[in-house]
């Protein structure tokens, strides 16, 4: 499912990591002997020296044997929307960080939020039928019905709503731009151009929407 996931964003997006997100999965053994802060069902975790980058990705096994079961490429819904979103969420900050790292550039923590964002409005709206309606639904669902964790801290918490605020208001221009006249071909190009800007580039987008 998580490699399906990262060459479905990479063929979106027209990208290129040469990595397969499944070798780099941790499991909640290795995540603890590791002594993280929080532990999320979802986790990219990335520490850097003069060796590079060294990166490890924790999706919850209860999620995934749910996906498996449930396959959103057959049907997505209340079964499976949770766990998919969460799947997509890491996938999307894997890919993001990789791809920016093979281009010698560094991603701030707001950058790889405000992308999976953008990421999970864009893959469940495609992955079924529906137009504006099925897109108001999904940013209803993603931005306006959303809880914050209660364990986060104030910068995670503020990052977060700031994340959600601005691609609330990008995924509403898309919605009206776009999905609304079923211009999906045209919505691609502006969600390329989005994902190669840089982190002031993106939040400029959101802000024009």
């Amino acid at each position: 499912m998580l490699h399906k996931l990262q060459r479905g964003l990479e063929a979106l997006y027209r990208i290129e990591t040469d990595t397969c997100v499944s070798d780099f999965l941790i499991d909640a053994a290795m995540r603890e002997r590791l002594g993280v802060a929080r532990s999320p069902r979802e986790q990219l975790l990335i520490t850097e020296d003069e060796d590079g980058l060294a990166v490890g990705l924790f999706v919850d096994d209860a999620a995934l044997s749910n996906l498996a079961v449930h396959d959103p490429a057959r049907r997505l819904d209340e079964r499976n929307l949770g766990d998919f979103l969460l799947a997509v969420e890491g996938v999307s900050h894997f890919v993001y960080l990789t791809w920016r790292a093979t281009h010698d550039a560094r991603v701030s923590a707001l950058e790889l939020e405000l992308q999976a964002e953008v990421d999970k409005y864009v893959t469940c709206l495609l992955c079924g039928e529906g137009g504006a309606q099925r897109s108001a639904e999904l940013r209803r669902r993603l931005f306006d019905d959303v809880e914050f964790e209660d364990d986060l801290d104030h910068e995670e918490r503020d990052r977060y709503r700031v994340a959600n605020a601005n691609v609330y208001r990008y995924s509403e221009s898309l919605e009206r731009r776009f999905v609304r006249t079923a211009r999906i071909s045209a919505m691609i190009d502006e969600l390329r151009r989005f994902y190669r800007q840089p982190l002031e580039g993106k939040l400029e987008l959101c802000r024009a929407a």
